[in-house]
């Protein structure tokens, strides 16, 4: 599926269903880090390249923010706008915003 045909959840919902979003080393490649995208259940939805999410950053007006923090805020802020619809399906029949 290419990213064109990819449904993302909106926004508000994201926020929900989004618990934690951890930087973590890439299971199989030295030198590469992921953003793993957590539930508010703990369990593991979905991850993204850093790399891609930091270059996407840096295209943005203001760039990739110089402190640690607001650059990890702003990071999460870009993520919850890019949650697939498809790593949340479950989730979202059981609060009742998707029917199957």
């Amino acid at each position: 599926m290419s990213a064109e045909d990819m449904q993302c959840i909106p926004y508000e919902v994201a926020k929900k269903l989004v618990g934690a979003v951890m930087e973590e080393e890439h299971l199989q490649e030295t030198n590469r880090r992921v953003l793993t995208v957590y539930g508010t259940n703990d369990q593991e939805l979905c991850w993204f390249d850093a790399e891609d999410i930091f270059a996407e950053m840096a295209a943005t007006e203001g760039g990739v923010p110089k402190n640690d923090d607001d650059m990890k805020a702003k990071a999460v802020e870009l993520i919850l706008h890019q949650i697939p619809k498809w790593a949340v399906e479950d989730l979202l029949i059981k609060m009742g915003l998707d029917k199957k």
